[in-house]
């Protein structure tokens, strides 16, 4: 019963959207979403595809997998702090050398949009849009990451020692399949923290549509504040 008032809050929020967006022509309305989602998955894999782009940033950085976090302190003891060290920097290295990939397809998705598509992200949640772009895209994302992902970790020793220990676990039952190897696991680390980032620039256009730089955005997402 508790769902409820939300989920009213939410029906009362997505009619005033609607209502707001009746004097902007359709064509108007699904401009100014493609160009602020242009330029927010822009904006997201720039900041990314750097160095240091998923390694500096507290709220992407790709951290060891759960099974090795679990023996992490004892890693360290036994002295392979320089083996666990190195293995999340290359991991964080591997996602930063994948995430442009998604460049286009990101650029593909927004293209193929529809108008119904449109109309649901625009009166939908903050990250209806991002949501959006997961459905549209993260399929083929995991199978372009995966490869520069692997390439990058396989020259860490630790990282193929887990992929081992990883590889029975996952047949037994013990470790999740999308932990079973750590390519795997980074990509999917790599698309969460990618659709993380597109949801930060989607907020942002939502609650301060005056700070974009295109005049169609601007009055799209001021319509609907």
């Amino acid at each position: 019963m508790s769902r409820i008032p939300g989920f009213l809050a939410f029906l009362v929020i997505s009619v005033q959207a609607t209502a707001a967006l009746e004097g902007i022509s359709n064509a108007d309305q699904v401009g100014g979403l493609k160009q602020a989602l242009n330029d927010g998955s822009i904006a997201a894999v720039a900041k990314l595809g750097v160095e240091n782009g998923y390694f500096g940033n507290p709220s992407v950085k790709i951290p060891l997998p759960p099974s090795l976090q679990r023996i992490e302190g004892a890693m360290r003891f036994m002295g392979m702090q320089r083996q666990a060290d190195e293995l999340v920097l290359s991991m964080n290295r591997a996602a930063e050398a994948a995430v442009p990939e998604a460049k286009a397809l990101l650029a593909d998705a927004v293209k193929k949009m529809t108008v119904q598509d449109a109309r649901k992200i625009l009166t939908g949640g903050d990250t209806a849009a991002t949501e959006y772009f997961r459905r549209a895209t993260q399929s083929q994302l995991t199978q372009r990451f995966l490869p520069i992902v692997k390439k990058a970790t396989d020259r860490v020793g630790l990282a193929q020692q887990y992929n081992s220990l990883a590889g029975q676990g996952a047949a037994l039952g013990l470790v999740r399949e999308d932990q079973a190897t750590i390519e795997r696991y980074v990509t999917q680390k790599a698309l969460d923290g990618l659709y993380y980032m597109i949801g930060e620039q989607e907020k942002a256009f939502r609650s301060n549509p005056l700070g974009a730089t295109s005049d169609i955005v601007k009055r799209v997402f001021g319509a609907i504040r």
